[in-house]
């Protein structure tokens, strides 16, 4: 009965101290968690980037054929994409009014002619009196010019006849090139005037594509650069192209500025495909990083994000400035550089100096994995 009550006291201080004990342990296992982490790698920006405009084929040479002489278009003999060939009549206009002026020609130059005829006699005929001493010298020369005048009038007449044929042959629009019609822009029953286009033709031969670039890049383009041209129709069609043609001023209207790609000859490429051209150029600009909005943290009133010591596997606060909020993020102007690796979620949980753990061999993967866990790289 009196051992009791000593045994008690030794239980009740062998009990603390197996429950501090196990305190203790607790702590010391708290101490050595380690959080697993989801991180992103801030990527080396390239050194230069891809230019990329749409256009189409176009062929390099092409004619806007229209009439030398005004007239009312009486027919149109051939239609779009159609293809001609040199001496084919594209389109006529009435040749009423020529004919009246072949007449009217061919009547002057007989008269001209009959003119000359009489101016020949009587010059033969004052020549054979003037060496009979019946004509005096005067008169030998007035004969002499009647005649040149009217050889004169004569050749004048036949060069209006010649005109006068040459316009009723105008009548008739005709091709000189081998190629490809492309548009038509006026129609029978319309009244042309001389050097209004009427049908257009693209000339066989090489081929071209027509881009539209804006001032901000059209400096990455040179005559001479190379290119690659790809095709909407053909995913496997891929030519090398130059730049053969810049032009000198922006379009009034859409400021931008055409230039012309020139293409190798291949029967794929047909007039009117669209086209995409791709070209290099240096990337001069200051590049913002992107990071995921759920990187972004704050400490002390300013804006942080947590980069990742891969050696100590520690996580650090470090300043950033903000450039802006976009829909894909945040793009950071300062405090970040290439090969940074910034806890991406979680950031509520992180303190300096904390251990954290890259989830397996995340940080060798490439920017494309789709791994909720798996580092991305991004720009």
């Amino acid at each position: 009965m009196n051992r009791l009550p000593a045994i008690g006291p030794a239980l009740v201080v062998v009990a603390a101290l197996g429950l501090a004990g196990c305190s203790q342990e607790k702590v010391e296992v708290k101490e050595d968690i380690v959080r697993p982490v989801k991180v992103v790698e801030i990527a080396k920006a390239n050194d230069t980037r891809e230019l990329s405009y749409s256009g189409s084929v176009r062929a390099r040479t092409e004619m806007n054929l229209g009439f030398r002489i005004n007239g009312k278009i009486t027919e149109r003999l051939v239609d779009i994409g159609q293809r001609v060939k040199p001496g084919d009549v594209l389109a006529r206009i009435d040749p009423a009014d020529y004919d009246l002026s072949v007449n009217s020609a061919e009547a002057s130059l007989e008269a001209a002619e009959r003119q000359v005829e009489t101016t020949g006699f009587a010059h033969r005929r004052a020549e054979q009196l003037f060496a009979k001493k019946f004509a005096s010298k005067s008169q030998l020369e007035q004969a002499t010019l009647s005649y040149d005048q009217a050889v004169a009038t004569r050749n004048s007449a036949r060069s209006s006849l010649d005109q006068a044929k040459n316009q009723v042959l105008y009548t008739d629009l005709k091709a000189d090139r081998n190629g490809i019609v492309t548009s038509v822009t006026a129609d029978v029953g319309q009244v042309v005037g001389s050097g209004t286009p009427v049908v257009t033709v693209a000339v066989d031969g090489e081929k071209e594509v027509l881009i539209a670039v804006p001032e901000t890049d059209i400096a990455q383009f040179k005559p001479g650069k190379d290119v690659k041209a790809s095709f909407w129709s053909d995913d496997a069609l891929t030519l090398d192209g130059k730049v053969r043609e810049v032009a000198g001023s922006a379009d009034q209207q859409s400021r931008t500025f055409a230039v012309r790609v020139s293409l190798p000859n291949d029967p794929r490429v047909l007039l009117g495909m669209t086209a995409n051209i791709q070209a290099s150029a240096a990337n001069n600009s200051l590049q913002s990083v992107s990071i995921p909005l759920s990187a972004l943290a704050q400490k002390d009133g300013q804006q942080i994000v947590w980069t990742v010591d891969r050696n100590g596997e520690t996580v650090h606060a470090r300043p950033i400035k903000v450039a802006e909020f976009t829909a894909d993020g945040v793009h950071v102007a300062e405090g970040l550089k290439p090969g940074d690796v910034v806890v991406a979620a979680g950031t509520q949980f992180m303190t300096e100096n904390l251990k954290v753990k890259l989830a397996g061999d995340a940080v060798q993967q490439s920017a494309s994995a789709d791994d909720g866990d798996a580092v991305k790289r991004v720009r």
